[in-house]
């Protein structure tokens, strides 16, 4: 299957250069940096969050990382009452019923791109740090490697630090 038209689209409308990736089928963002042996810190794992009964959000995180809700939350409550809307006392994984009918691509390779869902997204600040990240395309066998620059310039985004480093396992 090819990239979503919507991301292709949007991708020469705003004339950024990227590169296709094709690779092995792939469920999870960090699968995606191992299959293609990139440090995971530069592919972006897209989550979808319901913040309120009818406003969900895209929060974008590094593969190697976890989401750290509480302060998502923080976060999108800043967002909120920047825009005279009440705050939330909770944030929560949206479900996949919701998600089947409302974001575009498979679930599991959700688009970075909130527009083409008509959501807001939320970026973690470390994800600002790389020259260049690998992004979710619709489809569980192909990628895209843009410049982060471009990426940012795509759709306006809400920036701030939410991530946190995944918790060891242990042993027992």
């Amino acid at each position: 299957m090819p990239i979503l038209k919507s991301l292709q689209n949007l991708l020469e409308k705003n004339k950024i250069k990227h590169e296709v990736i094709d690779h092995k089928k792939v469920y999870t963002a960090l699968d995606t940096a191992v299959t293609q042996h990139i440090k995971p810190r530069e592919v972006v794992k897209t989550l979808v969050m319901k913040i309120n009964p009818r406003k969900y959000v895209l929060a974008l995180i590094p593969a190697d990382k976890n989401l750290n809700k509480d302060k998502l939350l923080k976060e999108a409550n800043k967002w909120l009452k920047k825009n005279e809307e009440k705050a939330v006392k909770a944030i929560e994984f949206a479900k996949e019923e919701w998600m089947k009918k409302n974001i575009k691509g498979k679930i599991g390779a959700t688009v970075p791109l909130g527009s083409l869902s008509k959501v807001s997204t939320f970026i973690d600040k470390s994800l600002l740090k790389n020259k260049n990240l690998v992004i979710n395309t619709g489809d569980y066998e192909k990628s895209v490697k843009l410049a982060t620059k471009k990426f940012l310039e795509i759709e306006e985004m809400i920036a701030g630090s939410f991530s946190e480093a995944k918790k060891k396992m242990k042993k027992k």
